[in-house]
């Protein structure tokens, strides 16, 4: 049998109208010793349930065939009296019956029409009329009920609206209940007279809203009535009302497509095939929107929310987010930054965190690789006033004026970031008063300004996001430290072999004073000497690039002798270019800066193409010589510059003993210098070894002397 049969339908009709009626009469059993919970219309709530189950027995009656139909619209019009009573009770419950003159006469109007109705509809039952004529009758019958729905949907929204905020928990679910019953009956008649026709399958239906009526009317006398609230999730709320945009929007299409058919004339499948041709194409290209997404759910939770934000569905988003690992797990930065974005659909973001020397650098980035962030990305002065205050830097706000709200003068947002029309919002991250990092928002698809639940959320937020980073720093300095034991303790093997070799020389030159002479000790002696040299020699090899970072001497050197003294180094390399740089006079160790140069020449040349030049260039810089060395090769990311780059025991070499780099930087600063690095994946390297000008060396040793014989 098909599901659109006419037996299938009255079957469902039946079903569900006993299913109501048995709903009705057992919440108005239980209504009754509690009636007074009501707001004084107990007595006519409980004899409007009885009249709503008698209608839905006699309206299943009529589909059996053992009633006339016009008992079933009998019982209608005596339901719909009966809440119209109700209704006008509940607005006596805090005396607006008497206020509101136009309440009573309402009521009585809607109950007469409701009495017309049912004179039109007997006329209709017992009279022989022509088909124009009854024709024209149901249409004035289906009137007259629309017009008694609108009317009771009216009077229950000013019930509701216009009642006290103590009286709301009273009237909270009756009007809900009522709502639902005249809101489908509303639909129900729309469409008969639409189609000119009952629709017996929507009018299958009409015991549903029944049941939701009863529900309704037993949750308000409920003990517990004034706790009960409905909480639906955001992402319920945010699906359901998107499935009512898009079915709107398809029947609002459907509508104008028929409209289009009725009046377009010869064109008129033409026209209306265009049309939906037209508005599916704008579905599908509005619809998926991002930007729409986000207004719809900004929307929904300003209007049907306490709160804009679901607490427990952030927390546990968070805690996902930061909590992720595994080998395909992004890095903590990254996921520092994607756990903040995530609360305002932010599609990218930075994290600067404190460099050696406590200025701001990049720390990582995520989903922002076309942002340019210079070396120092924040002055240490800003850095502090941030610190002090925590303050949520939005800049949009900053760009319209000239400074933060209740800044001092210390206070400045860099360049760099206001420059980026992208950059949308600055949160810091203090742990135990102290700047950890900052993160730097990409403006979402809809951007709005902060207000006091997004400021404490950040907050809340941005806490724990510092207390991570610095239990991870504080890891990854006890893992150094056990790094460093480990490699105590292979030194201290070293030192053993060392020990051996030495005491073997001791032996071997007492015993030369006693057995030179000898043929035989000679050729063991010769090859002893020889084994010995060898695992000397290795050991030597081993260990002679990693010294203790300290050098022996400063002096005055000229950049051009280092510059041709690394040239010798690779002057079988093509790779290497050495540009034309002025000859300087700088203060360092010529030995110990050779060899930082040779070190990161080689890293350029190892990282780069076979046919990759590796440039190093020397120029005044201030009271200092830059040293520049630039490779094109395969460049570094942002995490691993600053978090295993210069950490001993971290290397990307095969083999490597990965401290290579850190003792460049610390011989650099044994030289009262400085070693920087910029680096991109894919794009290449730049180091920068600041050592000062001879100048500047005499004239601080002078500014020193000066101050000890001051004091």
């Amino acid at each position: 049998m098909a599901w659109n049969s006419p037996d299938i339908w009255t079957t469902i009709a039946i079903a569900l109208d006993l299913t109501g009626a048995i709903a009705t009469a057992a919440v108005g059993l239980s209504l009754w010793p509690r009636r007074h919970r009501l707001a004084g219309a107990g007595g006519a709530a409980l004899f409007a349930l009885f009249l709503t189950s008698l209608w839905s027995l006699s309206v299943a009656a009529v589909a059996v065939g053992t009633v006339p139909p016009i008992l079933a619209s009998l019982c209608e019009t005596a339901r719909n009296m009966g809440w119209l009573f109700v209704v006008f009770r509940l607005f006596g419950g805090d005396g607006r019956d008497t206020t509101l003159a136009p309440i009573r006469p309402v009521v009585i109007a809607l109950c007469f029409v409701e009495i017309l109705h049912l004179g039109i509809d007997y006329g209709m039952g017992t009279l022989p009329l022509p088909p124009e004529l009854r024709s024209l009758a149901f249409e004035f019958n289906v009137l007259f009920r629309l017009l008694v729905t609108v009317g009771g949907l009216v009077l229950v929204h000013n019930l509701y609206a216009g009642c006290s905020h103590d009286a709301r928990p009273a009237l909270r679910w009756p009007t809900i209940g009522l709502a639902v019953l005249w809101a489908f009956d509303l639909n129900l008649y729309t469409i008969s007279y639409l189609a000119g026709s009952w629709p017996r399958e929507v009018a299958a239906l009409r015991a549903v809203a029944t049941v939701i009526l009863a529900m309704f009317i037993g949750l308000s006398v409920a003990a517990n009535r004034d706790e009960l609230k409905i909480r639906p999730s955001r992402a319920v709320t945010f699906q359901t009302f998107s499935l009512l945009v898009i079915g709107a929007y398809l029947v609002g299409m459907v509508a104008v497509a028929q409209w289009l058919s009725y009046a377009g004339g010869n064109f008129a499948r033409l026209l209306e095939l265009a049309f939906l041709t037209l508005a599916s194409a704008i579905a599908l290209v509005v619809l998926p929107s991002r930007k729409l997404r986000s207004w719809l759910k900004v929307t929904l939770a300003k209007h049907f929310f306490q709160h804009r934000y679901d607490y427990r569905e952030e927390w546990l988003r968070f805690t996902r987010t930061i909590g992720s690992g595994g080998e395909n797990a992004a890095p903590l930065g990254e996921r520092v930054v994607k756990s903040v974005a995530d609360l305002f659909e932010s599609p990218a973001g930075l994290l600067l965190a404190p460099g050696e020397q406590g200025e701001m650098t990049l720390a990582a980035r995520w989903n922002w690789p076309e942002i340019e962030v210079p070396g120092v990305a924040m002055s240490l002065q800003s850095q502090s006033y941030l610190e002090r205050t925590g303050y949520i830097v939005d800049l949009d706000e900053v760009r319209g004026r000239s400074a933060a709200p209740d800044a001092d003068t210390v206070f400045e947002i860099p360049e760099w970031l206001l420059a980026d029309a992208r950059s949308w919002a600055v949160i810091p991250l203090v742990h135990f008063e102290r700047l950890v990092g900052l993160v730097v928002l990409a403006r979402p698809q809809f951007a709005r300004t902060f207000d006091w639940e997004d400021l404490d959320l950040l907050r809340v937020i941005s806490q724990q996001v510092a207390s991570y980073l610095a239990e991870n720093a504080s890891q990854t300095a006890l893992a150094e430290a056990n790094r460093f034991d480990d490699f105590h303790r292979r030194i201290a093997f070293v030192m053993h072999d060392i020990k051996n070799l030495a005491s073997q020389f001791s032996l071997l030159a007492r015993n030369a004073e006693l057995h030179a002479d000898k043929p035989a000790f000679r050729a063991d002696m010769l090859v002893t000497l020889r084994n010995s040299s060898e695992k000397l020699n290795a050991l030597i090899a081993r260990l002679g690039r990693y010294g203790n970072g300290a050098v022996e001497k400063l002096e005055n050197i000229r950049t051009r002798d280092v510059l041709a003294a690394v040239g010798t180094s690779f002057e079988n390399s093509a790779q290497f270019v050495a540009v034309d740089s002025p000859d300087l006079a700088i203060t360092a160790n010529r030995h110990s800066l050779e060899q930082v140069l040779v070190h990161l020449v080689q890293n350029g040349i190892d990282a780069s193409d076979p046919h990759s030049p590796v440039f190093l260039s020397v120029v005044p810089d201030g009271l200092h010589a830059r040293f520049e060395v630039l490779d094109s090769g395969c460049g570094m990311s942002a995490e691993f510059v600053r978090n295993g780059l210069f950490k001993p025991f971290v290397s990307t070499k095969s083999g490597g003993f990965g401290i290579g780099a850190y003792e460049a930087r610390e011989l650099v600063r044994a030289m009262r210098g400085r070693l920087d690095v910029e680096s991109r994946e894919g794009l290449g390297s730049r180091f920068v070894v600041r050592i000062p000008l001879s100048e500047a060396t005499n004239l601080y040793q002078n500014l020193t002397k000066n101050d000890q014989k001051v004091a």
